[in-house]
């Protein structure tokens, strides 16, 4: 392999707060926040979703009609 072509790995913890998940690996993410697992410096990457949160992988799906948009579109596409 060719020297200084690729990125630099570091060790990361991804923090779902969502569904209190937390998943170690190593990503070329950084972040200003940092914390320690059995020695080894972990940057941390909060995440807003994950598969332990999201409503595909949950089976919690969960229909939202905030705004009448289901309305809105019947409306505009109801035959005539």
């Amino acid at each position: 392999m060719k020297k200084e072509i690729h990125p630099d790995y570091h060790p990361v913890v991804f923090v779902d707060g969502a569904a209190n998940y937390e998943l170690i690996s190593r990503s070329t993410m950084r972040s200003k926040e940092t914390r320690e697992i059995d020695g080894v410096e972990h940057f941390v990457i909060r995440l807003d979703i994950s598969a332990a949160s999201h409503p595909y992988y949950t089976g919690k799906q969960v229909f939202v009609d905030s705004a009448g948009r289901v309305e809105k579109f019947l409306k505009k596409y109801k035959k005539k």
